[in-house]
């Protein structure tokens, strides 16, 4: 299903209205958490969702996505559902807060009947990690480790032959025993006080694109995010310049399809109806 731009817009929506179930938790509770990615963008450049984009992430520390988490938990919500490696077999890499009675099937995921395919918005666990480059690169590399991991879970199509070779090889390895002992090493230094920065490699992102400096996400603001809003850094900007260079330019038209996420996508009625057909 070919999505328009009327469609993207009532994804959208959808979207927004889980962010704000989340940023009202947030807020009553205490909870820190700051849009990141191409939200950020979309808050700065457009006011709000980048106009063919289908997702929202938002950043939390493992500290603050713990209290989250009870919190959540605590709120006994029938309207959303908490997705991360501990609900789902196989699910690596961050957390969703999903739409119940809603559809969004991605490509990656349309075989796994198992899990749940609701509109969501991403949980993005960020890391911190000490200023020692030789360290920065071991965590580095294992956090490509458990993503590579993932996505050969989830029988990802690789875009090169090297890609092709790596993911056929995790098949001979103990890669569920490699991953908890990955995870444990990204963890270890989020107790730190100081002589640290945050990274976030659990993704495509190279090395200097997924570690930022601290001052990035020491206070949260106010950034306006279509018609409400959500909790930014300080130094937004600042963190956009670092990530994208020129921000404010638009991409390609062929850089705004692949922003698309969604294969098969409904905004009123539940994912089940659709898997059986996918």
């Amino acid at each position: 299903m070919i999505m328009s731009e009327q469609s993207v817009r009532m994804v959208q929506d959808k979207i927004l209205e889980t962010m704000k179930f989340i940023d009202k938790l947030c807020r009553e509770q205490g909870i820190v958490y700051y849009i990141m990615g191409g939200t950020a963008l979309g808050a700065v450049r457009h006011g709000g969702f980048i106009p063919w984009d289908d997702d929202l992430d938002i950043f939390m520390t493992p500290d603050q996505y713990k209290k989250f988490k009870t919190v959540f938990e605590n709120s006994n919500s029938e309207q959303f559902i908490l997705q991360e490696w501990r609900t789902d077999k196989n699910y690596l890499e961050y957390a969703k807060i999903r739409m119940n009675g809603t559809t969004f099937i991605e490509e990656n995921f349309k075989d796994r009947k198992d899990m749940h395919h609701g509109i969501y918005v991403d949980i993005m666990i960020l890391h911190k990690v000490p200023e020692n480059k030789f360290i920065q690169k071991i965590v580095y590399y294992e956090s490509k480790f458990v993503t590579l991991y993932g996505l050969s879970q989830r029988n990802w199509n690789p875009k090169s032959k090297s890609q092709e070779v790596v993911l056929k090889s995790l098949k001979f390895m103990p890669c569920k025993l490699i991953a908890r002992i990955a995870y444990s090493h990204i963890y270890r230094y989020d107790n730190r006080k100081d002589n640290y920065k945050y990274c976030y490699w659990i993704t495509p992102a190279k090395f200097r694109n997924g570690l930022f400096d601290k001052t990035f996400f020491e206070k949260p603001i106010d950034i306006p995010f279509e018609d409400t809003n959500l909790f930014g850094s300080e130094k937004i900007k600042e963190y956009l310049e670092y990530r994208y260079g020129d921000y404010m330019k638009l991409p390609s038209e062929e850089q705004r399809k692949a922003a698309v996420h969604a294969y098969v996508f409904d905004t009123e009625k539940n994912y089940t109806e659709y898997l059986g057909n996918v």
